[in-house]
């Protein structure tokens, strides 16, 4: 499956009016939120017809996640889990050279599958290592602040 993805980065940023009505959004759903309980919403449209809409929770909180994005005037990305992703696709969602995901890739790191000549990288695969080597990144610098407080004991 090819990657179905809405990039709104990379085609624009948001303008300021989208920013105020993002941040508007924002406020009139967290103004709701009640942990771990839907959200309960109406809808008034020009004809004077009202409509109840139930957001449950975890969709309350990726619209959130969304909206935060768009009302501090940051692009995003929208993607499927189960897309396959070109390399070049999958290096710059790490933030990485191609080359140096090749290089992942080959060594067993990332799984892919080939298509032709080309690899592609599930993108649930590639948040997977992601997550991976940012706990891993996380827990080294742990270690480094204990054995610095250790250091500072002395």
């Amino acid at each position: 499956m090819n990657a179905i993805v809405k990039d709104v980065s990379a085609s624009r940023l948001p303008t300021k009016v989208e920013i105020k009505n993002a941040e508007q959004l924002r406020s009139v759903i967290a103004a709701q939120v009640k942990e771990g309980e839907p959200v309960n919403l109406s809808l008034a449209f020009k004809d004077g017809e009202t409509r109840s809409i139930t957001l449950m929770p975890s969709l309350t909180e990726t619209l959130l996640d969304l909206l935060r994005l768009i009302s501090s005037g940051r692009g995003f990305r929208i993607m499927p889990v189960e897309a396959e992703l070109t390399t070049q696709e999958a290096a710059d969602l790490l933030n990485v050279s191609r080359p140096y995901l090749i290089k992942v890739l080959e060594n067993g790191e990332i799984p892919f599958v080939t298509v032709g000549r080309h690899r592609r990288v599930r993108a649930e695969d590639l948040f997977a290592y992601k997550a991976k080597r940012d706990q891993d990144r996380s827990d080294a610098l742990a270690d480094l602040a204990a054995i610095d407080a250790e250091d500072d004991l002395i």
